[in-house]
């Protein structure tokens, strides 16, 4: 099993779940820092406080990753470090990811940058968030604020980490930050977070440097019904419009699917009203590649009555609802299916004309336990072999994949669900912030260290 000559090899993680140094630089406050501080928003009452303590420890984690021998490292800024109030620069802010770029590229690791991770500032927030329009103008000037400053030495700019979640979990089922719930105000969040993409890839390409490549990372989750008459295809072609179509073909020029249009007319007509003439123009900026966030498929059933609200609070889906996953499940309660993510690409390649790819985030959270120093994550390594193979199947198949990367670096802050879920390659004691590698770290590092050397004798540990 041998990759293309120049993959990508690495891993992610993002501002809020690891950084940490909420004091430090002249931080303003984000819309994460409000909502781990309310009560019951997150499990345990954990905060990003200190997470992985990574603004003071990160010459040690990007050691950890280059001593991997992995390649490239996908990050994000933490918009409210560089910009405390969401308009204003902080130099003191810009000096630490100035400062983590540099060590990235003593260490010959390639910075993946990631613009927005869903830590909005709070100001931003406090003036109406994602749901006001302004807020996309705003991006666009914070990301040629950082373009400015990096843009010497970082060639991959990614702008957006999934805005499916960003706006349906934080403004439509109130699952994350901000905390609100309503979903024809989510879908108006969701349009002014795509917007704000094309807004940013305006301001990039603007300033861009030979070499550069712009991108944005959109989360998918194949729609598989659990059986074959046309109200399972119904079911299939509604959770699928509004996941995977909603977002990915305004991008590829395709303009919002009809079908989805009809689907979420009944939520109000926001949404409709804050798509103006020239928008959908502007997100379909062309980009380089399209990072493929990809975990686990969803299993749809159609129900009855296609009016029936279901169990599933995404806007637009009535009449079905999305079935428990079949094992084997991670510690979150998410399938393992490696197969999915093969067909997944295929689809995106077919549907976008061939556009690269880069698997953007990929991994499981299991229950790690250092025992004599050593993390013994079979499950885990297993996880990685099995989806190593299906993009390698992708690829034998004709599709551009260009990289893949590993969710998470570190054991992080993982959302509402505070330190219960372990993605990490690395695992972290929160206590003394110890750093231990787990086996499947070493795996990955294996595989691409043994896909580092010439193709003709380029081998896949495992």
């Amino acid at each position: 099993m041998t990759f293309p000559a120049g993959f990508l090899w690495g891993a992610a993680t993002a501002s809020y779940q690891i950084e940490g140094g909420v004091a430090d630089g002249g931080r303003g406050p984000s819309i994460w820092d409000t909502f781990a501080a309310a009560d019951g928003k997150v499990l345990g009452g954990a905060t990003g406080d200190v997470a992985c303590d990574h603004y003071h420890r990160y010459p040690e984690d990007i050691g950890l990753l280059a001593g991997l021998g992995l390649n490239a490292y996908r990050f994000s800024v933490a918009w409210s470090r560089v910009m405390p109030d969401g308009r204003t620069t902080s130099a003191a802010g810009l000096a630490f990811y100035d400062r983590l770029v540099d060590e990235l590229l003593r260490r010959g690791v390639v910075p993946v940058l990631t613009l927005y991770h869903w830590d909005l500032p709070q100001a931003l927030e406090d003036d109406g968030g994602w749901p006001e329009r302004d807020t996309a103008a705003r991006f666009a000037d914070y990301a040629a604020v950082v373009h400015d400053a990096l843009g010497d030495r970082v060639n991959q700019w990614t702008t957006v980490n999934e805005p499916f979640c960003a706006a349906f979990l934080g403004y439509g089922t109130g699952a994350h930050a901000p905390g609100v719930a309503d979903p024809d105000t989510a879908l108006v969040a969701a349009h002014h977070l795509l917007l704000g993409h094309g807004l940013a890839m305006r301001a990039l390409t603007a300033q861009a440097r030979p070499g550069h490549e712009f991108s944005l990372a959109l989360n998918f989750a194949p729609a598989i019904p659990d059986g074959s008459s046309p109200a399972h295809a119904e079911a299939a072609r509604k959770f699928d419009g509004i996941h995977n179509r909603f977002f990915l073909d305004p991008v590829l020029g395709k303009g919002y699917p009809a079908d989805v249009w009809a689907d979420v007319e009944h939520h109000g007509g926001r949404f409709a009203a804050s798509v103006r003439d020239g928008d959908t123009d502007v997100i379909a900026a062309p980009i380089d590649w399209l990072g493929v966030n990809y975990y686990a498929p969803a299993r749809v059933t159609p129900l009855a009555d296609p009016l029936a609200p279901g169990n599933c609070p995404l806007p637009g889906l009535r009449g079905l609802d999305v079935l428990p996953a079949p094992g084997p499940l991670t510690a979150f309660g998410w399938e393992q299916a490696p197969a999915a993510l093969t067909d997944l690409l295929k689809w995106i390649s077919a549907r976008s004309g061939g556009l690269p790819l880069v698997v953007a985030e990929n991994g499981a959270s299991f229950v790690d336990k250092v025992v004599d120093g050593r993390v013994f994550d079979a499950a885990r390594v297993n996880y990685f072999m099995e989806h190593l193979h299906a993009v390698h199947d992708a690829i034998r198949a004709g599709v551009d994949v260009r990289g893949y990367f590993a969710w998470s670096l570190l054991d992080n802050f993982e959302w509402a669900m505070g330190y219960t879920q372990r993605f990490g390659l690395v695992h972290v004691d929160f206590e003394t912030q110890q750093r231990t590698v787990k086996d499947s770290g070493r795996f990955l590092g294996r595989v691409a260290r043994a896909n580092a050397l010439p193709t003709s004798t380029a081998t896949a540990a495992g």
